[in-house]
C-alpha cells in the first residue's frame, strides 16, 4: 500500500527548495571532499603541514602511513588534482606542500553547501 504525495508550492507558485551553487561549483566541492574522505589523505595532509618550512618530501610520507612509495604517490595525485596541496619536484624526490588558503576553502564551501555563509 501506498501513501498518496503532494507537492506543495509556496503562495508565489516558486518552489521551496532552491540552490546556491552551480553544478560545476557543486563538483569542485564534492572533489575536495572526496579528496579529504579518505583517512590516509587526512594524514598525509597533517604530516604535510607539521613538516619542516609547511611541506614534506613523498619519501618521508610513505613510513608513517605504512603504505609504499606508489600508494602514497596515487594518495597525494588526488589531493593536488582537488587543489588541496601542491607538487615541487627537486631531483628525483617530489615535495608537497598545503595550498594557500586550500584548507580554508573547503571550510567556506562546506559552510555555503548547508547556507550557514
Amino acid at each position: 500500500m501506498s501513501l498518496p504525495v503532494t507537492i506543495e508550492q509556496n503562495a508565489c507558485g516558486v518552489p521551496r527548495v532552491t540552490s546556491s551553487l552551480t553544478l560545476e561549483d557543486a563538483e569542485k566541492v564534492a572533489r575536495v571532499f572526496k579528496a579529504i574522505g579518505d583517512p590516509t589523505r587526512v594524514m598525509l595532509l597533517s604530516l604535510i603541514s607539521r613538516g619542516e618550512d609547511g611541506e614534506a618530501c613523498i619519501c618521508d610520507l610513505t613510513e608513517p602511513v605504512g603504505l609504499s612509495q606508489g600508494t602514497v604517490s596515487h594518495h597525494m595525485k588526488l589531493l593536488a588534482e582537488a587543489g588541496l596541496v601542491t607538487r615541487e619536484q627537486r631531483g628525483k624526490w617530489a615535495y608537497f606542500a598545503l595550498s594557500d588558503g586550500a584548507l580554508d576553502a573547503a571550510a567556506d564551501a562546506l559552510r555555503r553547501v548547508v547556507g550557514r555563509a
